[in-house]
């Protein structure tokens, strides 16, 4: 039902029947038409979650268990649908909407096996000083949620939220991007199929302006869960300090890359490669900073040029392609705009910066790498969200590790090297909250999701994102006699 909203267990359509018009980022032809959500829907949703709040929050965690497997199983059923509807939505090439939908499904399963686990954990015994008193600790739903997911991963950061929040015993209200909404108006259907009750899950699709700021300004919202920039998440924090609502925040990124002299060269490409053009570089964790051992360094970027003119490059549901196009106009505006000022800023391009040879439409823009970046440049410290990589050289370990950590953000880094020490003592010394050794950017739903300074406040999964829903409470009295 792509032109109604999934509000209350029932498909509606927006009250003055407008609609948002989603473009194939490929073709930039329009592919569907969704109905544009406001103010009045947001009201009905949250209204909805909140009745049923009131039942959902007393059924057991195996109870909850039983839904969230029932969604990772229906995710499972419609994989290849689900895939090939990613693909043309967002422009990621069909292998890499198979792994955001394989991390759907794990996600869904992880959270109900933890749900399951939390009637172990009520009213455990807490030891306490005084032995005339006993004490017990109780985990509770923290409220209706408000989720807000941006483009870049449809259904992946929903999932993310999504599990986590019905785990705990929460209801929510899901914003999904208006760019990318289709796959999650999927899960609206899926929800059906598997009786999940009504009101439980709420889907209302539309703009920031319409949808976001109502949604996150609710005075019967108790939680809010955003995934975007910085812009807009600051812009929820304020609304969420006017009633003291709980906040989780995952915003932007601009991660390195370090790769030291005793590296494997081909590894070390193959991570970098990874880490900037995976999904067209549209990454919060997207390693843009390349640093570099001085002694390796042109070796190691004459193997880099050679890889990224290699990339195949073209429409997403091509299983030779891999790297598609950007998601949508502005972002190629945006990235189009940085590859220029990175140019007049006086950085070198070493290869890349324009539209690929036979692509005419769509918003395709050819892997980038920049050299001499200045520090100081914008092309070095601000995100851009493409394919572009900027390279600076460093001579010692402290050296990399400073440049590193000077930055604004702090949400992921990459250490490539043969020295097993030094890969201890780096990762320990990077402001971030996660960090690959030797790796492609691989993300399990067991570790944590988050980073330092403008990067976020709280973390996604693992134990911690179910904990991000839920509140404690004590139970303390005297002792039987």
């Amino acid at each position: 039902m792509p032109d109604q909203l999934y509000i209350d267990g029932r498909w509606q359509p927006a009250a003055d029947s407008a609609t948002i018009p989603v473009i194939n980022p490929a073709t930039e032809e329009v592919m569907a038409h969704v109905a544009a959500g406001g103010a009045p829907e947001v009201d009905r949703a949250v209204a909805a979650a909140k009745q049923a709040f009131r039942s959902w929050r007393r059924t057991t965690g195996a109870g909850r268990a039983t839904f969230l497997r029932a969604i990772a199983g229906q995710v499972r059923e419609r994989r290849e649908e689900l895939i090939r509807l990613s693909s043309l939505n967002s422009g990621k090439p069909l292998a890499e909407a198979a792994v955001d939908m394989d991390d759907v499904a794990a996600a869904f399963e992880y959270y109900a096996d933890l749900a399951q686990g939390l009637d172990e954990r009520q009213g455990a015994p807490v030891a306490l000083p005084d032995p005339a008193f006993g004490a017990a600790v109780r985990f509770e739903p923290a409220g209706v949620a408000a989720l807000i997911v941006p483009w870049n991963f449809p259904l992946v950061t929903t999932s993310w939220k999504v599990a986590p929040a019905l785990a705990a015993g929460c209801t929510v209200v899901l914003k999904p991007s208006e760019i990318t909404p289709l796959v999650e108006l999927e899960l609206g259907a899926i929800a059906d199929e598997v009786g999940l009750p009504p009101g439980v899950l709420n889907i209302v699709v539309g703009t920031g302006p319409a949808v976001g700021a109502p949604l996150v300004a609710h005075k019967d919202i108790a939680k809010i869960s955003f995934t975007g920039s910085n812009a807009v998440g600051e812009q929820a924090m304020v609304a969420a300090a006017r009633d003291s609502k709980s906040i989780s925040l995952e915003l932007g990124g601009k991660s390195p890359i370090l790769v030291f002299a005793d590296s494997d060269l081909d590894q070390a490409v193959q991570c970098i490669t990874a880490g900037i053009f995976y999904n067209c570089g549209q990454m919060c964790s997207a390693t843009s900073r390349l640093l570099v051992e001085a002694s390796v360094a042109r070796p190691l970027l004459d193997r880099l040029v050679a890889a990224a003119e290699a990339l195949p490059i073209g429409d997403p549901l091509d299983e030779r392609v891999r790297m598609g196009p950007l998601t949508t106009a502005a972002q190629y505006r945006k990235v189009t705009g940085a590859i220029a000022r990175g140019v007049e800023e006086g950085a070198t391009l070493l290869t890349g910066g324009g539209r690929p040879a036979g692509l005419e439409r769509g918003y395709f823009v050819r892997p980038t790498v920049f050299t001499d970046v200045p520090q100081g440049s914008a092309l070095w410290r601000e995100e851009i969200f493409g394919p572009v990589l900027a390279v600076r050289t460093f001579a010692s370990e402290d050296a990399a590790i400073g440049l590193a950590n000077d930055s604004d953000y702090g949400l992921v880094a990459t250490v490539v090297t043969g020295d097993h020490e030094r890969a201890e003592r780096v990762a320990a010394a990077l402001e971030v909250g996660h960090v690959w050794v030797n790796s492609p950017q691989v993300v399990f739903v067991q570790t944590s999701w988050g980073g330092f300074k403008r990067s976020g406040i709280g973390r996604e999964l693992g134990p911690w994102g179910l904990q991000a829903f839920l509140e404690v409470k004590h139970v303390v009295g005297p002792r039987p006699a």
